[in-house]
């Protein structure tokens, strides 16, 4: 530990460079990735900035339960199918993945593709099955029932 505190008083300069480049590649990278939405903030701009949510999930995890108007496009197919998106370009986009881990390289894509106001949703839909917000069950081709958390559905 005292070589440490040696090699960083002797070398103060390189020491400070070093942490300065970290905390430069660190602000770069989160820029873009895009920015980042809670679960209250994404459904304002679902609703007041007419956002339009792309669902990053699988086809039988979005049928199972997924927001309202969402759009599916599969993380592993979002390069082959981001031309799908592009009526979207000037929307308000909110990315929802699983647990919110593969949001973040989608959001580079999309940025890479032209998109500009792309956000992503913190916790993914995981978060937002725990807040109990509303969720439709179906295919993305239509067949779309109330799932048990929305607050529509009979008793």
């Amino acid at each position: 530990m005292n070589q440490i505190l040696e090699f960083i008083i002797n070398h103060w300069v390189l020491c400070g460079l070093l942490v300065g480049l970290i905390v430069t590649l660190i602000y770069t990278e989160s820029l873009k990735r895009g920015a980042s939405v809670s679960l209250h903030e994404a459904t304002r701009v679902m609703n007041q900035e007419e956002g339009v949510v792309v669902d990053l999930r699988g086809a039988q995890e979005f049928a199972e339960g997924h927001i309202a108007g969402a759009i599916n496009v599969p993380y592993a197919e979002l390069g082959s199918r981001i031309s799908e998106l592009d009526k979207h370009k000037d929307s308000a986009i909110v990315l929802v993945c699983k647990m919110g881990q593969h949001s973040a390289t989608a959001s580079r894509s999309l940025k890479e593709a032209g998109f500009s106001n792309v956000r992503r949703m913190d916790g993914g839909m995981a978060e937002w099955n725990n807040a109990n917000m509303p969720t439709v069950k179906g295919n993305a081709k239509g067949k779309k029932s109330k799932d048990k958390n929305n607050k529509e559905q009979s008793k």
